[in-house]
């Protein structure tokens, strides 16, 4: 429970910074997809509600509570994806959804709670200098093994999403240059495996086209392009709300999730984009801002992994639809519509708040 001194400590700035970001993710997807059957924004702002609400249910319950039971949301977790691969039914070609009603999630995304709560536990009990190999090992096998389930859905994109929150990790328990020789070489054996074992062609297709799009400008050459043309023609003031050509002519793919930038670089233009960078940059400011008020080990691991890999999230979304890197189907957070998503992203805010709000606790 909270007491009154915990609650004078929640950050209402975080807080209204997570809030807005995602009304300005509503207000994007309200755009992309108003003229189409579906009503994603009415969606957006339920998962919204329905995610401030746990979010208030997380920062309730003392993280050391949730550090004690997260092997066994790790295992609940385990056992869906095992479930969703034999059972599951194909969507967009993955295995990765769960419907409940007229809503639908994703078990993959809520899998990363699951693996950052787990991983804080490990390394809370590590009390070494540096990271050892093989610790380093050892720790890394609850993520890859998630990774592997996720990958065979098949859903590339949300497993390389992991990575982060590993990596974050190691930073903190102290990565040694041959540890991370280690890493890197068993991460380029398991892609040089993925790609021959895993990748389907069309896949494969999207990495060998991110060099030069224009080879194959319809096939996996397209979205780039698209994408390339929206932000490009928005100019410094963009071409209006709900007036973007690329976007409600539905030249550009997947509008209102993945390539939601675009539609904000060409109906807002750059005036559009450094706005919501710079509300972004303080959302995420304000996360890292929080890592040296953590009262103990297991506390500034959850804040630091929760920030970097909203972060790895942004950046690489970015880099995608600007043709910097292939195209993988990882969302924005908060502004890409995404119910699992907008969900895992207000429980990872709701960690970090329950960390801060807890730092005068005794430990």
């Amino acid at each position: 429970m909270i007491d009154r001194i915990q609650l004078r400590e929640i950050d209402g700035i975080l807080i209204g910074l997570l809030l807005i970001n995602s009304l300005f993710g509503v207000a994007l997807i309200y755009s992309a997809s108003h003229y189409v059957p579906g009503n994603f924004f009415l969606k957006q702002l339920l998962w919204i509600f329905v995610s401030l609400v746990v979010l208030f249910i997380v920062i309730a319950i003392d993280y050391k509570t949730l550090l004690a039971y997260s092997p066994y949301f790790y295992v609940l977790l385990v056992l869906i994806l095992l479930g969703l691969l034999v059972y599951g039914r194909a969507i967009s070609g993955a295995k990765s959804w769960v419907r409940i009603a007229f809503l639908g999630g994703q078990p993959s995304e809520l899998a990363k709670i699951a693996v950052l709560l787990v991983l804080a536990r490990i390394f809370s009990e590590f009390r070494r200098p540096y990271l050892t190999t093989g610790f380093a090992i050892l720790s890394a096998a609850p993520v890859f093994l998630l990774m592997g389930l996720i990958a065979l859905q098949p859903d590339l994109g949300t497993a390389i999403t992991y990575l982060p929150l590993l990596f974050a990790s190691f930073v903190l328990a102290g990565l040694r240059k041959k540890t991370l020789v280690v890493f890197l070489v068993l991460t380029l054996a398991v892609g040089l495996a993925g790609w021959s074992l895993v990748l389907k062609d069309y896949q494969k297709k999207r990495l060998t086209t991110l060099v030069n799009p224009s080879r194959d400008p319809r096939g996996s050459g397209y979205h780039i392009l698209q994408s390339k043309i929206a932000i490009g023609s928005g100019g410094f003031f963009g071409k209006g709300y709900k007036k973007g050509t690329q976007s409600q002519l539905k030249f550009l793919p997947a509008r209102h999730t993945d390539f939601i930038f675009s539609v904000l670089g060409e109906e807002f233009g750059f005036a559009g984009v450094a706005l919501v960078f710079l509300s972004y940059f303080l959302f995420l400011a304000r996360l890292f801002k929080t890592v040296p008020k953590s009262r103990d080990r297991p506390g500034m691991y959850i804040v630091f992994m929760a920030a970097c890999w909203i972060t790895f999230q942004f950046l690489i979304n970015v880099m995608m639809i600007v043709g910097l890197f292939p195209i993988t189907g990882i969302p924005i957070p908060l502004l890409s519509y995404g119910g699992s998503s907008i969900l895992t992203t207000f429980i990872a805010v709701g960690l970090v708040l329950n960390v801060k709000m807890r730092r005068f606790a005794n430990v």
